[in-house]
């Protein structure tokens, strides 16, 4: 009787060792506003690099068309976690929505916009889109939201001009050779596929670079990061500082390869077909990925002064924006664990 209970208690313990890596991991859907593009490569990279495992959490990844429908996703509760655009959490705090932003990898928005092929000889200036159809990735997106401003600063009505979601992958590409959209505000790699096919593309205005973000806002402006409600960031700190210790890892390897090694780590559906516009397309983007993961409180201001030019609601809404971010777990995983993955 004595050798049947011991035999008990070694499968009893056994199995307990094996139930205990996955009864420690935490689950977290992230809602990505378009899992194909460059400007979210960390995101999806951290899950191939099996960054988000080794930090002890369980990462679902929600593809969706994009930043808005992503944050729709976590305000509805169908997520956890928005891997999108900044710019939402000084948007929604108009509305006295609280969001928080805790680990930053994009330090340029990387937002082009770009004229149809088929419009080239009638579209020379942002002046010259009054009363044209214009592709954002959706409505309500951070690719919505430069559009308006770009429009404003160059003194045309935002509501003169017809906004069309495209998404900002294959769709996006397509609306534009097929002449479905004048313009289109796109993001890597779709608009270095686009110029292999048309080499003579218009480009009214890049925010791929510090020179052309620079020229656009007149200073740093932030583009991709983690964000949530306050509410959960408060009530998950243990989830929070393990993505952003994940997010921090992934940054430190893509610093360390080359865009030929990061580019063979990321699914095949994402490369696409085209590795070679692939290829340079992430040549042309790495440069934008951020190499602290922090908020530069100069960006947050800048996305401030932006939104209060293009929405009424948010300039007199007096955003504390210092409050719609926080550098703590990136200090924390600094502190603790540093951040250059092997």
């Amino acid at each position: 009787m004595v050798t049947i209970f011991e035999k008990l208690a070694t499968v009893l313990v056994g199995l307990a060792m094996i139930s205990a890596p996955a009864m420690a991991q935490s689950k977290v859907t992230i809602a990505v506003g378009g899992g194909a593009c460059l400007c979210y490569l960390p995101t999806v990279l951290a899950r191939e690099l099996g960054e988000y495992d080794k930090a002890e959490l369980r990462v679902e990844l929600v593809d969706l068309k994009g930043g808005s429908d992503a944050l729709k996703a976590v305000l509805g509760g169908s997520a956890d976690v928005v891997s999108g655009y900044f710019d939402h959490c000084v948007n929604l705090a108009a509305k006295k929505q609280e969001l928080v932003s805790f680990v930053v990898y994009d330090r340029y928005p990387g937002e082009v916009l770009v004229v149809s092929p088929a419009r080239t000889h009638d579209v020379n200036s942002i002046k010259d889109l009054a009363g044209k159809k214009v592709g954002v990735s959706a409505p309500g997106s951070s690719t919505d939201f430069f559009l308006k401003y770009l429009l404003k600063k160059n003194g045309i009505d935002p509501s003169s001009v017809a906004v069309i979601g495209v998404g900002l992958g294959a769709t996006a590409v397509a609306a534009m050779e097929q002449g479905q959209i004048d313009a289109a505000v796109m993001l890597d790699p779709s608009v270095t596929v686009l110029q292999g096919s048309h080499p003579d593309l218009r480009i009214l205005s890049d925010t791929r670079t510090a020179k052309d973000t620079l020229a656009v806002f007149g200073g740093e402006y932030p583009g991709g990061a983690l964000y949530s409600t306050a509410a959960w960031v408060n009530s998950h700190e243990k989830e929070a500082q393990a993505l952003t210790n994940a997010i921090l890892n992934t940054l430190g390897w893509i610093r360390s390869h080359s865009a030929d090694e990061i580019m063979a780590k990321m699914p095949p559906e994402t490369v696409g077909k085209n590795k070679e516009l692939y290829l340079a397309a992430l040549k042309n983007t790495i440069p934008m990925y951020s190499e602290s993961g922090k908020m530069d409180p100069r960006g947050a201001d800048a996305v401030l002064a932006v939104f209060s030019v293009g929405s009424p609601d948010v300039a007199k809404a007096n955003i504390d924006v210092s409050k719609t971010y926080t550098n703590r777990f990136v200090d924390s995983a600094k502190k603790t664990t540093g951040t250059n993955a092997k």
